[in-house]
């Protein structure tokens, strides 16, 4: 066997295989970068999409005559078929610095995001962004109202089809209830119902608590809502170690209801904690 043969032959091979770890590692090197990148570029790019700044920080701003975020329009949702009444969500971007009031003008700039026109209404449609207000457009008579008048944040809405009705629902922040600054899922909610043959919004909420979750009971108008409970009374609800509590509205009358009454509570709870022994 030709000694110096085997050598060189052994040398190419571990030449090829260290090129080869080589490149793997330069793409690996790549795609951590990229993936970094795209993480970085993301966190900025939904920067304004967090919520809108809280009452303490406009208060500075209007000092200075300078506002940080502007208006934007989704494009408009139909949500009445037959009545041709559509939402138009509003949401808001945020500018990478505060910009003098009276220098630039907005008004007139309407940002068409979103998805299509809706052709036809659906039991359920959810619509998912960062809003601050809705819009209901009555497309037969060109009329327009909003629903808040005050300052609110909420990321999703749903549409409830009745046989009479449309129920417009969603989750809304209206105070910086967790202190950092801005108005956004972190803090305390309420829901909100807005009827559009009515023409009315309800609101459902209790004190120190965030609404989770809510569900119509067996096609009615009546609902069961999950509550988060501030526990700690910090403006936040924390799933990991806050409860959570049960009630129901009526809808006609508007009374929120306990589910589990205070006795049959105090029995779990007992229970629970080994204070009462069967």
């Amino acid at each position: 066997m030709n000694i110096e043969k085997v050598k060189k032959y052994n040398q190419k091979l571990l030449a090829v295989l260290g090129t080869i770890v080589a490149l793997m590692a330069l793409i690996g090197l790549i795609s951590t970068l990229y993936f970094v990148g795209m993480d970085i570029g993301s966190s900025f790019g939904s920067k304004s999409e967090d919520g809108i700044l809280s009452d303490e920080t406009i208060e500075l701003l209007q000092k200075e005559n300078k506002r940080q975020q502007i208006i934007s329009y989704q494009i408009p949702e139909l949500v009445d078929t037959v009545n041709l009444i559509y939402m138009i969500p509003v949401s808001q971007k945020t500018l990478n610095n505060p910009e003098n009031i009276e220098d630039n003008e907005v008004l007139g700039l309407l940002d068409m995001s979103g998805g299509k026109f809706s052709s036809k209404g659906k039991y359920r449609r959810s619509y998912y962004g960062s809003y601050n207000n809705l819009l209901i457009y009555d497309a037969k008579t060109e009329k327009l109202n909003k629903l808040f008048d005050d300052r609110v944040n909420f990321e999703k809405i749903d549409t409830k089809y009745f046989e009479d009705d449309v129920f417009i629902t969603f989750k809304a922040s209206n105070a910086d209830s967790y202190k950092d600054g801005i108005i956004n899922s972190k803090d305390l909610k309420k829901l909100y119902i807005y009827s559009v043959r009515e023409q009315k919004l309800k609101d459902i909420g209790l004190n120190h608590a965030d609404v989770i979750a809510y569900k119509f009971i067996n096609e009615s108008k009546n609902l069961l809502v999950q509550f988060g409970v501030d526990y700690n009374k910090d403006g936040k609800y924390d799933s990991s170690k806050e409860p959570k509590t049960l009630r129901s509205f009526n809808y006609k009358s508007g009374v929120l209801s306990e589910i589990v009454s205070k006795d049959i509570h105090s029995q779990l709870q007992k229970k629970l904690e080994g204070s009462s022994k069967e």
